[in-house]
């Protein structure tokens, strides 16, 4: 199964008075990166949270953001006088070192991490109901990644078919060169009325045949795909192997441009470097 590493998710639910909401989400990163932003009262959750991404998860920058808000205004405010104490000696410090410095509003003081305690740290309902939620969250994540995933294997696979179809054209264009490449020189000879010895003449096609033989690339081009079809085809995560497959594509896609020596092969090289780019932009969204 395929998974793409672009995805969201958004879950609600309402415990207790308060409104949980966990929002997910996921996009392009070369390894696993889980960032937390929730409430002070909730940290103690955030390490088994982390290890249940990293479970289900291989490849990704994760942002996860949990909200909590008192439903129809229930609850009192309540406010964490040991913090609001260190916060305002802090600030008195600053000030016998910076006399100069203004003076701080109430309302930033409440903005404080953990100045509000809206949520006691011991309401273990509350930390049960978040992590209940988060797996839920995480779990529609999930399944936007596969039917992501799904959508990239079958784009992916369609370049691959044409790859293919253009080096299978490719092949005997390739075979008739050294006959084209003999034939353009006998004739060049014979516009310019040059005779030249049979064993030199047969040297010269043997070093123009050796070349423009663009045989190995495109038995190597055939591999590669063969080989990136075997891969999206088996368990993840394909990702990484992807990239370096599209690579090896585009470097025999360059040499057989470079070789080219008749319009066609020219073309159809160009075409395998679009095709192989167009993977290439996909292949960075898989996991």
């Amino acid at each position: 199964m395929m998974y793409s590493m672009t995805a969201f998710s958004r879950a609600t639910a309402d415990h207790n008075g308060r409104h949980l909401v966990w929002e997910l989400k996921s996009v392009n990163h070369r390894f696993l990166e889980t960032n937390f932003r929730l409430p002070d009262a909730l940290r103690t959750i955030e390490h088994p949270l982390r290890d249940l991404a990293r479970k289900h998860l291989k490849r990704g920058k994760l942002d996860c953001t949990l909200k909590i808000e008192q439903l129809g205004g229930r609850g009192a405010i309540s406010i964490n006088r040991e913090i609001l104490l260190q916060l305002l000696a802090a600030i008195e410090q600053v000030r016998r070192d910076a006399p100069d410095i203004g003076s701080v509003s109430p309302t930033d003081l409440l903005r404080w991490p953990g100045v509000l305690d809206d949520i006691p740290a011991d309401d273990s309902e509350v930390l049960a109901a978040a992590q209940d939620l988060f797996e839920q969250a995480l779990s529609d994540l999930i399944s936007m990644r596969q039917r992501e995933g799904e959508q990239l294997h079958h784009t992916i696979d369609s370049r691959l078919d044409k790859i293919e179809q253009i080096t299978n054209q490719l092949k005997p264009i390739a075979a008739n060169l050294p006959a084209q490449q003999k034939n353009k020189l006998q004739l060049r000879l014979a516009d310019l009325e040059v005779n030249v010895e049979p064993e030199r003449l047969e040297q010269e096609i043997a070093l123009l045949a050796q070349k423009a033989d663009v045989a190995e690339e495109l038995d190597r081009l055939i591999i590669h795909v063969e080989e990136a079809r075997s891969h999206i085809n088996n368990s993840g995560p394909h990702g990484r192997r992807l990239d370096f497959l599209t690579q090896e594509l585009n470097r025999e896609a360059n040499t057989l441009g470079a070789k080219a020596v008749v319009p066609e092969t020219s073309q159809r090289a160009i075409d395998l470097k679009v095709l192989i780019e167009q993977i290439r932009e996909q292949v960075q969204n898989i996991e």
